[in-house]
């Protein structure tokens, strides 16, 4: 039997710290830890395909919390399968440690009862998502309601770029004196006369 670890997390800024030492607390080998820098919408994640392809009947899969084998109920419950039902393998998930198939794969009822568990968290952590972002709709609705804006600010262009652009458009000016003018790139000029040619 070989113990593997799987850690995700979902956007480029997000630290995996945190679940890489507690696999190194458990005692998983550092060659046996798989991570991604990946959403959890879809299975098209490099490292995790690979600890798939390793893993095999009787193997331990430790995981941090359920929600890094998917986004949603549906996700997270079907990988489950594959991984214990098709697979044969085992997972552990350590912050909900009842979800330990090793303890309960030898009798009808204990599979009975990780099975009843870990639909009722995967529903929890799908619901919890949706709530996130009603409640981040919610407060983008009042800010802009209450006069924010999002996004970038408007460019400001001086009254001399403006003419610059003018006498581009009226072919006073090639694109490549206009931007040498301006001290810019060729396709970084012809970008802002671009955005700004329907208000000249």
């Amino acid at each position: 039997m070989k113990v593997y670890a799987y850690a995700r997390v979902s956007a480029r800024d997000q630290n995996l710290e945190r679940q890489l030492e507690a696999f190194r607390k458990f005692g998983v080998d550092a060659r046996n830890i798989f991570s991604d820098k990946k959403s959890g919408k879809d299975f098209d994640r490099l490292n995790y395909n690979r600890l798939l392809a390793r893993l095999r009947r009787g193997d331990l899969l430790v995981i941090q919390s359920i929600d890094r084998l998917g986004r949603d109920y549906s996700m997270i419950t079907e990988e489950w399968r594959r991984i214990t039902l098709t697979i044969r393998a085992d997972i552990l998930v350590l912050d909900m440690p009842i979800l330990d198939t090793r303890e309960r794969s030898d009798s009808l009822m204990g599979r009975f009862i990780a099975d009843i568990v870990l639909q009722i968290l995967s529903f929890v952590a799908e619901n919890e998502r949706a709530n996130i972002r009603a409640r981040q709709a919610a407060g983008i609705a009042l800010a802009k309601q209450n006069g924010v804006r999002f996004g970038r600010p408007n460019k400001e262009y001086s009254p001399e770029f403006l003419q610059t652009v003018r006498d581009f458009y009226d072919k006073k000016l090639t694109v490549g004196s206009a931007a040498a003018k301006e001290g810019m790139s060729r396709s970084l000029f012809y970008y802002h006369a671009r955005k700004l040619r329907s208000a000249l």
